[in-house]
């Protein structure tokens, strides 16, 4: 650490403030709060925990067993953003990192994140790589949403040429895992934020109860002129894996089902905040796409494929259900949603 660095370390009580936010996962949080505690190495570090009104004793676990954690409770479940927002507010580190609760810090992750920001001065936000249990590697860094970007997904054309630049391009697919590179975002499972940036452009818009709320302030960092960073030797196991924009299987869920919608409102938002013309087009463009879906497949003679059209329906009826419920991506549906 340089002189100027070490000037500025010395204003801030901390190194590291790891936010995590936990709804109900009182076990994984138990074992992330533990991979923090061996991880931590030479840095000075503070946890926060933000419990988002848990019924499965984990505010009680951290009192118990982790006393040092910085434990802050909601009496409702304030979603993703809003939850952080807690916890940026109270952090002393001169970096926040987040960190989901089903996430787990590999050796030296953390101190590698800190060395190699103090590294980049320009880098305002960077991420790791993530993997499963098994090392299975899972999307860590990724191009902003486009309309055209949806609809490669949607068709199908993402995973089936995972190699192309142009179907790969969202997940980044194509690129080399252990590769660096500066991207356009990374997920909020494991992120690490310089705290004069987060002061510069602002917490997470609470607009966004789930979904979409990293997407919207990385943009808000690039537009700052800051740059966002993967880097591959930091290492992150998540457990939650990636976890599909669509239905993968016949049947529905109510919860299931809820999800979507939350993810359908978050892009229309998305997409509305930043350009009005893209949440119309998304929608329709969607909305369409579901339809013709459905046309396609009571065209068939196989039960199956005919018994997916009325999921294809479904999609539709959320789509504009998000649409109406947001008003077209102009506001955010009361809270909790």
């Amino acid at each position: 650490m340089n002189r100027m660095e070490n000037a500025n370390s010395e204003k801030y009580a901390f190194d590291v403030s790891v936010v995590i936010v936990s709804f109900n996962t009182c076990a994984v949080l138990h074992e992330c709060l533990q991979s923090i505690h061996r991880e931590t190495g030479s840095l000075r570090v503070e946890v926060l925990v933000v419990d988002n009104a848990s019924t499965d004793g984990s505010p009680a676990m951290v009192e118990q067993e982790f006393p040092n954690v910085v434990l802050i409770r909601s009496e409702v479940n304030l979603g993703f953003g809003r939850a952080n927002n807690l916890g940026f507010e109270a952090a002393q580190g001169r970096y926040v990192a987040l960190l989901n609760s089903d996430a787990f810090l590999t050796a030296g992750a953390l101190e590698r994140a800190v060395a190699r920001m103090d590294a980049n001065p320009q880098a305002g936000l960077c991420g790791g790589r993530l993997v499963g249990r098994d090392g299975g590697w899972q999307p860590s860094a990724r191009m902003f949403p486009t309309v055209m970007n949806d609809l490669i997904v949607l068709s199908g054309l993402a995973s089936r040429y995972p190699q192309s630049r142009l179907f790969g391009r969202f997940d980044r697919t194509w690129a080399n895992e252990m590769e660096a590179a500066e991207v356009d975002w990374v997920p909020g499972a494991f992120s690490v934020i310089r705290a004069e940036t987060l002061r510069a452009v602002g917490p997470f818009d609470p607009r966004f109860y789930l979904y979409y709320e990293e997407v919207d302030l990385c943009l808000r960092i690039r537009k700052k002129g800051y740059s966002i960073w993967y880097w591959p030797d930091i290492v992150v196991i998540h457990l939650g894996g990636e976890s599909s924009r669509q239905i993968a299987s016949l049947a529905m869920s109510r919860s299931g089902a809820q999800l979507i919608l939350w993810s359908m409102r978050s892009r229309l938002l998305y997409y509305r905040k930043h350009s009005r013309q893209r949440a119309f087009l998304a929608m329709l463009v969607e909305s369409f796409w579901y339809w013709a879906q459905a046309q396609r497949r009571l065209r068939s003679r196989d039960p199956e494929r005919r018994a997916r059209a009325s999921a294809d329906h479904r999609m539709v009826r959320l789509m504009v259900q998000a649409w109406r419920e947001t008003r077209g991506g102009r506001l955010s549906p009361a809270q909790p949603w």
